[in-house]
Formats: structure tokens, sequence, C-alpha cells
């Protein structure tokens, strides 16, 4: 049973943007605190973003912080990562996951209820 599904990953040049999307079930969307994930090569998953369930609410990883922005529509039961100046070393896989912790999303590293299955950002120089 999918939950969670990534989409618009792509290769990029350094300095420009892309826009990920993951859509998921209603049922997910209208009780769960949504998150950004990402995994580079050969290091562990690492928290990026998170956006509480009315969208009032955000928090970033430091790395990212002032470049991308998460956002999500309800209505449409899907989270948004707008990525702008991206680096080189933003190369990766990237996860949306779903959880009912909102505040400690950046914690708790893998344990969260629900995860896509990844979509890649490979970013060139």
């Amino acid at each position: 049973q999918v939950q969670l599904v990534e989409s618009g990953g792509g290769l990029v040049q350094a300095g420009g943007s892309l826009r990920l999307s993951c859509a998921g079930s209603e049922h997910i969307f209208s009780r769960y605190a949504m998150g950004w994930f990402r995994q580079a090569p050969g290091k562990e998953r690492e928290f990026v973003a998170a956006v509480s369930w009315s969208g009032g609410s955000t928090y970033y990883a430091d790395s990212v912080k002032g470049r991308f922005t998460i956002s999500r529509d309800n209505a449409k039961n899907t989270v948004y990562l707008q990525m702008n100046s991206l680096k080189i070393e933003d190369t990766a896989v990237y996860y949306c996951a779903a959880d009912g912790l909102f505040v400690t999303m950046d914690r708790r590293g893998d344990d969260m209820d629900y995860w896509g299955k990844g979509t890649l950002v490979t970013v060139s120089s």
C-alpha cells in the first residue's frame, strides 16, 4: 500500500532551483506533520525540513536555511520542497516523511511513521 510518493528530482546545475513534491493519502495529510530528509552517497540520512499539520510552522536544517522552503497543500494532499541556490553538496536522494511529532522530526533519525521511496537530486558544477 503506497502512502507517500515523491517527484520532481533531476539534474540541475549549481545555483539552480528545483521543486520537489510528495503526494500522499488523505488519511496521512489530515493528521500528520510532514518532513523532507535526504541521504547523500556514503552518508546517513539527515533531516532537511519539517512543516506542521496546518502548515503554519516550519523549521529547517542549518545547511538549507534561507535556500529551501517547505510548504504543504492539504487540499491536494501534497507537500513541497522548493530548493533554490542549489549546491553540489545538496546532491542526494530526497525522501518525504510523515510523523505525529512535529517538533522532534529533526532528531529521531529514521523513526518516522511513514516514508516515501525517494527521488534523486543531482547538482552538477
